[in-house]
């Protein structure tokens, strides 16, 4: 999706979507948020990343773009931080930065029930497969080894269990023949950059509804969930 069309879609939200990221890696998702974000094509104000590495690209990404950044790797011991205290801090920046949104972007570490039931916000993962299925790691060798025909991404909603929440949004490629797993990766990658931000904007013109239960009468005209983005390139 263009950002020509991010923008036309765009000018119904009034009010810019609050959204923090939690991040593991490169951080090239969380780079097409803040263009987006920069070029107005999306109604967002990114409050703050999070980092779980101290080495994370993300990290610079976030502050050539003046975003605020917690780096959450280690203690002052030098030891890596524990999930529990990890979790504490994370908890204390988010409730401080007060988010509509939590964004996982390649954020590599599982989260406790407990963290996400007391998150501040709603929040949902990028995936590298086409849930359920390949829930996990090596996503994209598994799937050529599996032989299927089609693969993707999924965003869903973040919930205790592993990749297992509710599906909200997918992008959907073909495998092509002899393809190998770099090759897969890179392409769900650009199906990725293009599937996070088209689901942020759909959540902040509420056509995805993360904070209630919408009667289902009153969205019968709108396309079951997951809504899917199909791509041929």
């Amino acid at each position: 999706m263009s950002d020509d069309n991010l923008k036309n879609l765009s000018k119904k939200t009034a009010q810019p979507l609050r959204v923090a990221v939690l991040v593991s890696g490169s951080g090239s998702n969380l780079q097409v948020l803040i263009n987006a974000m920069q070029a107005t094509a999306l109604p967002i104000e990114i409050v703050g990343v999070i980092s779980n590495r101290e080495d994370a690209y993300a990290i610079t990404r976030a502050k050539d773009a003046a975003i605020p950044v917690a780096i959450l790797s280690h203690v002052a011991s030098g030891k890596r931080m524990g999930i529990k205290t990890f979790e504490t801090h994370a908890n204390a920046q988010l409730i401080s930065w007060q988010p509509d949104l939590i964004v996982l972007a390649g954020f590599m570490r599982v989260l406790s029930s407990s963290f996400i039931d007391n998150a501040p916000a709603p929040m949902i993962n990028l995936h590298p497969a086409l849930l359920p299925a390949y829930k996990g790691l090596d996503t994209h060798q598994r799937a050529i080894q599996a032989g299927e025909r089609h693969h993707g991404c999924s965003i869903h909603v973040v919930t205790a269990e592993l990749d297992a929440g509710a599906v909200l949004t997918q992008a959907m490629l073909e495998v092509r023949q002899k393809e190998d797993a770099a090759s897969l990766q890179f392409r769900v990658q650009k199906a990725e950059h293009q599937l996070l931000p088209w689901t942020i904007l759909l959540i902040a013109n509420g056509v995805i509804n993360l904070n209630d239960q919408v009667d289902d009468a009153k969205t019968s005209y709108l396309p079951a969930l997951p809504l899917k983005l199909w791509l041929d390139d």
